[in-house]
């Protein structure tokens, strides 16, 4: 008798701890990333660890989800079938709302990709990149803008989103705006969203929070990504040097007004994107930032 009411205690102290740790690891969930100001949801674009995925995909997922990391936007699966790269998501809690496709797969090969986003478990399927020689000129955005309804259209058809991620080539002046306002006016809000950049509006000299203001909920995500300091801007060619990234709060760019203006303007999900070489040390310290900033 008294073994086994040793043993009862034992397995309701393993239970109790149990429970215990669950609910920290719970709340530590709920709270990465987000503050007294700043709620998200956050999450991680993918590609910010794209050299250690080639080299080790499970491990890499760990190192996400040891960042506190819940939600994650794909860009590519990194040689594994979509079901098996699903499955590796799966068994580690990671949860995929959005991911990038190339613009030929979605001009040419859309049902393919509605297939392989609802094999992920995709919301929402985008597009971050129109290819184009030399500048990007009004012919190439009608074009582009006319291939975004068709498939903003076909995948709405499969409960997929669409949405398009400009690079800041797209603010070529028109008229009496940009190429960007020529492509908002062109592509329907039923069928076509948009992810801001932050990095890649300001790159080419424009202001966030006023395309925030001007466009509202036609921007249903983001890549909050910081700029280093002294980097040149009012460029139009939508490249940049990687180590141009640093950890949010570090940069140039006024956080506490770009969070306010998208929240603000109905953003409904974050993804925190960095493409420098030290991005698994700066993550963490821009996941801390969104914990502590305030506006």
């Amino acid at each position: 008798m008294k073994h086994l009411r040793r043993s009862l205690l034992a397995l309701l102290g393993l239970f109790a701890l149990t429970c215990v740790a669950n609910t920290i690891a719970a709340y530590h969930q709920r709270s990465t990333g987000s503050g007294q100001s700043f709620k998200g949801p956050i999450g991680l674009q993918l590609y910010s660890l794209r050299e250690q995925f080639a080299n080790d995909v499970p491990a890499t997922l760990d190192q996400v989800r040891g960042f506190g990391i819940e939600y994650v936007e794909l860009a590519g699966t990194y040689k594994l079938p979509p079901e098996k790269f699903k499955a590796q998501l799966d068994a580690r809690g990671l949860k995929p709302i959005s991911g990038h496709f190339p613009f030929e797969r979605l001009r040419d090969q859309v049902e393919d990709v509605a297939r392989e986003a609802k094999t992920l478990g995709l919301q929402y399927v985008g597009c971050a990149w129109i290819p184009h020689k030399a500048s990007f000129d009004e012919k190439t955005c009608r074009e582009a803008s006319a291939v975004f309804n068709r498939a903003g259209e076909a995948l709405a058809k499969h409960n997929l989103k669409f949405f398009y991620h400009p690079h800041g080539y797209e603010f070529q002046p028109h008229g009496k705006g940009t190429l960007f306002d020529l492509m908002m006016a062109e592509t329907k809000p039923e069928f076509v969203r948009y992810e801001m950049d932050v990095f890649w509006v300001v790159h080419p000299g424009q202001d966030p929070v006023k395309l925030l203001e001007r466009y509202g909920g036609r921007f249903e995500l983001m890549h909050v990504k910081d700029m280093k300091k002294g980097t040149p801007t009012g460029l139009l060619t939508g490249r940049s040097d990687v180590t141009n990234d640093v950890a949010l709060g570090t940069g140039r760019m006024d956080w506490p007004a770009i969070l306010k203006a998208a929240q603000k303007a109905g953003v409904k999900w974050y993804f925190i994107e960095d493409e420098s070489p030290t991005s698994a040390e700066q993550i963490p310290q821009s996941l801390g930032y969104l914990k502590r900033v305030g506006f």
